[in-house]
């Protein structure tokens, strides 16, 4: 039999590292896939799977000068980011295990029988079950947070579901290593190895969402990537939820008041945003609309100094150095475009920092400057020129769904419940999943208020995967209706033994 390498490569020289692992056959994912519905019993126990998330985080913390050096030769993040990325992941894990332990994540909802009523109201108690095995699609951009330990796989463990990753081809090191931890602390915690696992391939990828024992899937990626996995997913003969992120521009509006009051400030911060991470953060601000004139010249020379002095970075990997430079030439090259601090190519392996700006009514032209409307993956942003705020209004209306809309503002307009500022705000939430006022869409704060996803093509759902509330996607509501207490799940029953919070309805 025929098997395919997975090499690690080095972004930073575009050279093989080393094999890590071969591309799993059909019948080896299926393999995998029935191990891991296989162990979905054990995960029922939600002490165990408390105690298993918190064994995991534990290992990851212990393991951290591996995992970062792992990390960083396949991604040249560097190991200050990978540090913060590997605390958020390890947070995300113990988060999770305490929700398990609090139970809230269950919705249980108790109504009591009431003959009185009219109709009758019989006794109906209701609570959530675990969906089934999870594929998790991990992203390239964050090889901890968002892929084989990342929030996708502990929110989907929390929920009871176990998991199959595909690796993402960037990071194959660093999944095994990762995946080899979780698999440990699975059984130094009593369970099976099998509720979490690995597989690696294109193919794999798509024999993974057409097993018939998946049950639901999470992604992080690309439109082109994201959609053909999503219309994979609904094509099954029995289709399953797919939680997709696949892209966003992240559009910035400032207000001629925000650009008159704090113009430099705006600017630097922008540009701070745009190259964080080289770019290439699933929020970075790649539309900013700027009012025509002297504010916001003062603004773009910020913006332009600031980026003018950031230092060339490393992407991902070669392929997406390759499409960031042809998508800024495309881009540069349409009539009106201008290039004050020209993005692209930094050197054999590297890309320098820019932006492009516009006048805004261009935009509203369509055609080929729909191009402009389009993320470009890489430290790059398109600034409009606007020439009043219904000329702005009118770009926002050509965009589709979003993670962030953020608006700058004056302080004087952050006073008022009423007026331009509370009409911005209404247009944007109808564009995004998250909105941002005086701040900077990234860095994503993992919290319980958190969403991260938005309207199409941000998200494939309208669920988040970033907080508390993304356990909620592996997670299916079931009711009983007048079972007796002896037959009821222990989490319905009426002693409530496992002092579960529930909201209860009648005497």
């Amino acid at each position: 039999m025929t098997t395919t390498p997975v090499w690690s490569v080095d972004p930073r020289t575009g050279k093989q590292r080393e094999q890590v692992a071969v591309e799993a056959t059909s019948q080896e994912v299926d393999e995998t896939v029935r191990a891991a519905h296989s162990a979905r019993g054990a995960l029922a126990d939600a002490t165990a799977r408390a105690a298993f998330l918190r064994a995991a985080a534990a290992l990851l913390d212990e393991s951290v000068a591996h995992v970062i050096e792992a990390a960083d030769a396949e991604t040249a993040l560097g190991p200050g980011r990978l540090t913060g990325e590997l605390a958020r992941t390890t947070g995300q894990l113990r988060a999770f295990a305490d929700a398990v332990d609090e139970g809230a994540y269950l919705d249980i909802r108790i109504d009591r029988a009431d003959p009185s009523l009219s109709p009758p109201r019989p006794e109906l108690r209701r609570y959530k079950v675990p969906l089934g095995v999870v594929a998790v699609y991990a992203a390239s951009n964050f090889p901890l947070a968002f892929s084989v330990p990342g929030g996708d796989t502990a929110s989907a463990l929390a929920a009871g579901c176990p998991v199959v990753v595909k690796a993402h081809p960037d990071h194959p090191a660093t999944s095994e290593l990762c995946a080899s931890l979780l698999r440990r602390a699975a059984v130094e915690s009593g369970l099976p190895a099998d509720v979490v696992s690995v597989v690696h391939g294109f193919d794999a990828g798509l024999a993974l969402i057409r097993h018939p024992l998946v049950a639901a899937a999470g992604f992080t990626g690309s439109i082109r990537g994201g959609r053909a996995l999503f219309d994979a997913a609904a094509a099954r003969p029995v289709p399953i939820p797919f939680h997709g992120e696949l892209g966003s521009l992240n559009p910035v509006v400032v207000t001629p008041a925000a650009a008159a009051e704090r113009a430099e400030e705006i600017g630097g911060g922008l540009a701070g945003s745009v190259t964080l991470g080289v770019g290439q953060f699933c929020v970075k601000p790649g539309l900013v609309l700027v009012p025509e004139g002297a504010d916001g010249d003062r603004l773009a020379g910020a913006l332009g100094k600031a980026l003018g002095e950031t230092e060339p970075g490393v992407l991902l990997d070669h392929r997406m150095r390759e499409n960031f430079i042809a998508g800024v030439h495309e881009r540069a090259a349409l009539s009106g475009v201008d290039s004050p601090v020209t993005p692209g190519s930094g050197g054999e392996h590297t890309v320098g920092a820019g932006y492009l700006t516009v006048p805004a009514r261009r935009l509203l032209e369509g055609g080929a400057y729909e191009v402009l409307l389009e993320e470009c993956f890489g430290p790059v942003t398109v600034v409009a020129r606007y020439a009043d705020p219904r000329e702005a209004g009118a770009v926002l209306g050509l965009l589709s769904g979003n993670l962030s809309a953020t608006l700058q503002l004056s302080a004087a307009e952050t006073e008022g419940a009423a007026g331009p500022a509370a009409e911005l705000i209404e247009q944007v939430t109808g564009l995004a999943g998250r909105i941002v006022v005086n701040g900077w869409p990234t860095g994503v704060a993992v919290a319980p208020a958190q969403h991260h996803g938005g309207p199409y093509p941000a998200a494939t759902s309208h669920s988040t995967s970033v907080g508390g509330a993304a356990i909620e996607r592996w997670l299916r509501p079931v009711a009983y209706q007048s079972v007796p207490d002896a037959l009821l799940p222990a989490e319905l029953r009426e002693a409530n033994p496992l002092g579960l919070p529930r909201r209860v309805t009648g005497g």
